[in-house]
């Protein structure tokens, strides 16, 4: 079975940092493209960032610069670097991947930022 947990969630200040982590089980990583996605208040879930096999990334506008997807074979995790974060970028925070046909989604991890 596979699975994607993530941790590493929490209340962070305006300008704080925070680096989410998503370990995975029954799938080896570094095969599959992987997501981060986050979902606001009263918004629509939205991707901000990917990491493919070769280790290439994505990122889109709203993170560009400030975040930092990254991965450890070893570990089979995947982690999202935070930096400079703003009050919009308050969400719950998921990793995604699509393995054969099934789309894997981890629990989600809560980032207030709040002063």
């Amino acid at each position: 079975q596979v699975q994607l947990v993530e941790s590493g969630g929490g209340l962070v200040e305006p300008g704080g940092s925070l680096r989410l982590s998503c370990a995975a089980s029954g799938i080896m990583l570094k095969a599959y493209t992987m997501h981060w996605y986050r979902q606001g208040p009263g918004k629509q879930r939205e991707l901000i960032a990917n990491i493919f096999s070769d280790g290439v990334s994505y990122y889109d506008d709203s993170v560009k610069g400030r975040f930092t997807v990254s991965r450890d074979d070893v570990k089979n995790t995947m982690y999202l670097q935070m930096n400079s974060l703003k009050p919009e970028d308050t969400a719950v925070y998921y990793c995604n991947t699509l393995y054969k046909t099934q789309n894997v989604w981890g629990q989600g991890a809560q980032v207030p930022v709040s002063s």
